[in-house]
Parts: structure tokens; C-alpha cells; sequence
């Protein structure tokens, strides 16, 4: 069980800074958002490589806050219901619906990026929604990571609600 502990936290760990560098997409968002507009409205000069680089730091934001996200139990849920529910009933909900929907969905979409990402790579794709042509394949790259990282605390929250669901007292208690 220690082990599994440590791995526990290794998981939350990688998840943490997965949040701690995902959000500094949003700084970038927002510079890039504002000299965008001042040079479009104010000096009539839109940029050529904006558009680009807003997408991609959106995508990197959206995939690596989103481990960071189900650890804190920050994603958006309609819980009319659930909230109401025992705890140990919640996290059996949790289990079976992690491997109804969730997991086949991740590995999927893990699957497919991971295949994009080495794809990209051989052929050193760029982005063609411009006439800058920026580099994709560090893009595709990051999503993948942000999708691992996303499985793998999916997995950590599948134990520990497992773990709950059968024992009534969480994991990461000695």
C-alpha cells in the first residue's frame, strides 16, 4: 500500500505541474490577445502569426490544466443529484462511469494524438490556417503529454475512488 501511495503522489505531483506550466498559456493568451488588438484596431496592422499562436496556447492551456483540474475536482458537473449522495455511493458512481466513458474515451483520443504527434514529426508538419506556417509538431506533441497526463490522473482518481468505494476510508490515509 505505501507504494501505491507514493505512486499516488507522484501522479498528483506531475499533475501540479502540468497546471503550474499550463498556466502560463493564459499569460500568453493574453498578451498576444491585446497586441493583436491594439495593432487591428488602433494602427490598422493585424499580425499574420496571432491567430496561430492564440489556438495553439488555448489547446496547451485547455490539455495541460485539465489533469491539474480533475485533481482539485475543478471540472464543470451537473450535480443536481450527485452532491447529494453518500460519499462511498459517489465514488462507486465515479468507478463505473471512469470505465464506461472515460477511460475508453482517453485512450482513444491518447491513441490517436500520440499517433498525430509521431506523424507530425516525420514530416515536420506546420500549421496552414496562416501564411506564417508555424511549426505543428511541438503543438501535437503537447497534447499528447497533456492527454498522458490527464490518463494518468484519471487512473489516481479511479484507485482512490475504488479504494473508497470498498473500504470507506480513503488511500491516502495511513
Amino acid at each position: 500500500m505505501a507504494v501505491m501511495r507514493k505512486l499516488l503522489k507522484v501522479i498528483d505531483a506531475l499533475s501540479e505541474a502540468s497546471g503550474a506550466v499550463g498556466k502560463w498559456f493564459a499569460v500568453v493568451l493574453v498578451l498576444v490577445g491585446t497586441f493583436e488588438t491594439i495593432s487591428r484596431h488602433f494602427f490598422g496592422a493585424p499580425t499574420i502569426w496571432s491567430y496561430d499562436v492564440l489556438s495553439m496556447a488555448g489547446g496547451a492551456l485547455y490539455l495541460l490544466g485539465s489533469s491539474y483540474d480533475l485533481k482539485h475536482n475543478a471540472h464543470t458537473r451537473v450535480d443536481l443529484i450527485y452532491s447529494k449522495l453518500n460519499p462511498r455511493i459517489r465514488a462507486a458512481l465515479d468507478v463505473a462511469f471512469s470505465l464506461l466513458l472515460f477511460f475508453p474515451l482517453m485512450i482513444v483520443l491518447l491513441r490517436y494524438s500520440f499517433v498525430w504527434a509521431v506523424k507530425a514529426w516525420k514530416i515536420k508538419e506546420v500549421m496552414f490556417s496562416s501564411f506564417w506556417y508555424p511549426p505543428a509538431y511541438p503543438y501535437r506533441t503537447l497534447v499528447t503529454v497533456g492527454l498522458a497526463v490527464l490518463v494518468l490522473q484519471g487512473l489516481a482518481e479511479f484507485v482512490r475512488n475504488l479504494y473508497f468505494a470498498v473500504r470507506g476510508t480513503p488511500i491516502d490515509q495511513p
